[in-house]
Order: structure tokens, then sequence, then C-alpha cells
């Protein structure tokens, strides 16, 4: 699997994400590096203790980095989620926390499977 194919199946956009960063290489770097991220875990554990303040800013940054490594669908789903909780608001709709699971399992794995070759 390549770094195009690796996007392709989390739903990432690689093109954007080239045109955006000076190199292929330094794109790989960025991703194999996003397992290690705190962001998520952060997110888990505001979302378990229900500090929605704690949580609305993990999910905005966890947003931004999807955005700058062009993971969309991640965004996407953690977009929903930051909007939701914009304000320091008790989450409502628990389907946006799910979205974002998916989400982050289905790079996670990506980013695993990439790894291995």
């Amino acid at each position: 699997m390549d770094l195009k194919e690796l996007y392709d199946q989390i739903g990432g956009n690689y093109q954007e994400t080239i045109s955006r960063l000076p190199s292929e290489p330094m794109v790989k770097k960025f991703v194999l590096k996003y397992p290690a991220d705190p962001t998520y875990a952060q997110l888990q554990a505001a979302i378990a203790q229900k500090d929605w303040e704690t949580a609305f800013r993990a999910a905005h940054t966890l947003k931004g980095v999807a955005q700058n490594l062009g993971f969309d669908r991640l965004y996407t789903a953690v977009f929903a989620l930051t909007e939701q909780l914009r304000g320091g608001k008790p989450m409502q709709n628990e389907q946006d926390w799910l979205a974002v699971q998916q989400a982050q399992k289905t790079v996670l794995d990506g980013i695993a499977q990439f790894e291995q070759q």
C-alpha cells in the first residue's frame, strides 16, 4: 500500500494534502506520527468525565489535526462534534461521538496496515 492508497482507504484527500504540505515524505512522517498524538485520548477522557469545555477544546484540536493531514472522514465527523460542544455545551447527540470513534478507528487501522508494508 502506498500513501495515496492509504488516503483512499481512510477517506482522506491525498491530492489536497500533498499540495498543502511540502513533500510526500513530510506527509508520510506526520501520518506515521498521528497514532501517538494525545488529542483523541484527551477527547475520550473529557467526554467520559462530562467535562464539556475540555471536550470542546480537544475536539477542536483534533478537527484541526484531521484537516491539516487531509483525513477528511475524521474531520467531517469531529467537525459535527465540535459544533455540538461549542461553548462548553453538553453532548446531546451521541451519534456524533460514535462517528468520531469509527473514523478514528479507520484512520488508525489504515496507518497500522500502511506501516506493515
